[in-house]
């Protein structure tokens, strides 16, 4: 009998098992940036970041290709971790770097630890602890891969605002909100590009024709004195405690939704310096304007006589030149013999206000000139600032409180001596922006690259000393204004002016004041308001995305 065999052997393919989907230590970075992205502490690009997990993911089969991977990766992580945060582009760095190499070295240390906080060394702690539990029992690749796959679907399906929406000027250029609707889809989509855009488009346009004309100066005669005070916000004021300090109702008319659309010194020098005239973009301010839109030009063809003071050397950003080019081309008021009380961020002297303002007002006793308008400008609330004599174990935020109280103690005391004085003067208290004290959760405290409501609402208080009598309530003003709604109650001084004696009304003062939706600039950097949020684009390539509601800051 033939043998049959006990077995037949048949050719085996052995399948080598797919490694799953997983990303190793770089799951850690996406769930990271998912997490802070989820809190408003940074935007999340996900087509960048998606693009970058698969190419993490793709096979590689050689040892070597897969370590140059590796080292490859690295970069690409912090650049796109750079791209996704709230940090200003790398070219504004680099085109503000001599300024920044300026600053002492306590003070870049101060900066350089205010990144780093305890409460997010935890936060970053506990992440990775719970990300280490759930990689034994769950593929987090995939899960990571499939929440940027969605949310870079749902992006690329965002609404955008009705057509009625994109029309937002009315009656004398007074802009005209769209529907709450509409802001809601927005804020639900997380950006829209073309219809901010050509409402942005428009106001600049309408800004263009507004124009507050000063008139010549009826008698009596009376002195304007601007106060243009660096590193002040309703927000600082706010979180300095302050917001009951006493200088605040002494004055006769308050913003108290004021504008200053700038978060560095240079611009809104400049933006204060053209109040006559609308809001231009940024780098209209560079260019030479209208001689009706100079307000210092403007006040001398109206016989005001001008001067300048600043309780610093003001040769920081060139901002001395930059103002005497703003038809105030006078010499500032010399500072020789007064006492420094502080050293600004760079190590340069900054005087006590008080002592500047009271020599001015001494040398204007002794001018026969009838009408004077003094633009002054202060450095004692900026970042940075340290007291002399007064050692301190906190950084320059810590005294914030402090410096702000000498100041507005220091202003009381300067309206208390204009008015012993006898003399007719029209105080302006202007801030240029605000300090950050408080910073938000786009920006550490300090940091204002972002123009955000929070640095840019300003408290403006207009003073009438004099003779006369206040007959009524002093006035606050709390519809949208910026710097044509201050022109605008200079205009009414000028035509009739409160000192005659018979008293006056600040209500006949504040009348019709002109109103500006809330748009701010820092070079490409802009926040505007629409329907009632506010929304914020890095540069002209980027999209719009609504601002965290810490960032528009505290209101009075």
């Amino acid at each position: 009998m033939p043998e049959h065999p006990d077995s037949i052997d048949l050719p085996i393919t052995v399948r080598t098992p797919r490694p799953p989907v997983s990303l190793g230590g770089w799951e850690f970075y996406f769930l990271t940036a998912l997490f802070f992205y989820a809190r408003g502490l940074t935007q999340f690009h996900p087509l960048e970041n998606l693009a970058f997990a698969v190419f993490l993911l793709a096979p590689l089969s050689l040892p070597r290709w897969r370590r140059v991977r590796g080292l490859l990766a690295w970069p690409v992580a912090i650049a796109l971790l750079y791209h996704d945060s709230w940090l200003p582009p790398p070219a504004h760095i680099m085109a503000n770097l001599p300024e920044l190499l300026s600053f002492n070295l306590s003070y870049l240390t101060e900066l350089g630890a205010r990144f780093i906080r305890a409460r997010d060394i935890a936060i970053l702690v506990i992440l990775w602890g719970a990300w280490y539990f759930i990689t034994q029992r769950l593929r987090v690749g995939v899960i990571l891969v499939g929440i940027m796959a969605a949310l870079a679907f749902t992006q690329s399906l965002r609404p955008t605002l009705p057509a009625s929406a994109q029309n937002c000027n009315g009656k004398d250029g007074i802009a005209v909100q769209a529907s709450a609707h509409a802001g809601s889809n927005i804020a639900a989509s997380g950006s829209t590009t073309a219809p901010l855009d050509n409402i942005l488009d428009s106001f600049y346009a309408t800004e263009a024709t507004r124009k507050v004309t000063l008139p010549s100066a009826a008698a009596p005669a009376f002195d304007i004195v601007f106060i243009h005070v660096c590193s002040l916000s309703w927000n600082d004021v706010h979180a300095a405690g302050l917001d009951h300090h006493p200088l605040w109702k002494r004055f006769d008319i308050l913003f108290t939704q004021f504008n200053s659309a700038a978060s560095y010194s240079g611009p809104a020098a400049l933006r204060l310096l053209r109040a006559p005239c609308g809001q231009p973009r940024q780098s209209a301010l560079y260019a030479p304007a209208t001689d009706a839109c100079y307000l210092m030009g403007d006040l001398q063809q109206d016989g005001y006589q001008r001067e300048l003071a600043l309780n610093h050397d003001g040769h920081f950003d060139n901002f001395l030149q930059l103002v005497q080019q703003q038809k105030l081309d006078v010499a500032p008021l010399p500072l020789d013999g007064l006492p420094v009380t502080q050293r600004a961020f760079d190590n340069t002297p900054i005087r006590d206000d008080l002592d500047v303002l009271s020599r001015w007002l001494d040398r204007r006793a002794t001018d026969p000139a009838s009408r004077v308008a003094l633009y002054y400008n202060t450095l004692s609330l900026h970042d940075g600032n340290r007291i002399t004599g007064q050692n301190s174990n906190g950084g320059s935020l810590d005294l914030y409180r402090q410096r702000l109280t000498r100041l507005l103690d220091d202003l009381g005391t300067f309206m208390d001596r204009i008015a012993a004085s006898k003399r007719n003067v029209v105080l302006v208290l202007i801030p240029e922006h605000g300090a950050a004290v408080a910073g938000d959760s786009m920006q550490i405290a300090g940091l204002r690259d972002i123009p955000t409501p929070s640095i840019t609402r300003v408290p403006v208080g207009i003073k009438i000393i004099g003779p006369s009598q206040r007959n009524g309530d002093s006035v606050t003003i709390d519809q949208p204004s910026s710097y044509l709604a201050m022109s605008a109650v200079l205009q009414h001084l000028l035509q009739q002016p409160p000192f005659t004696g018979a008293g006056f009304d600040p209500a006949t003062y504040a009348r019709d004041l002109p109103t500006t939706r809330l748009v701010s600039q820092n070079a490409d950097t802009i926040v505007l308001e629409h329907a009632g949020r506010y929304y914020l684009r890095l540069d002209a390539q980027s999209d719009w995305t609504p601002l965290p509601a810490d960032a528009a800051g505290h209101t009075p």
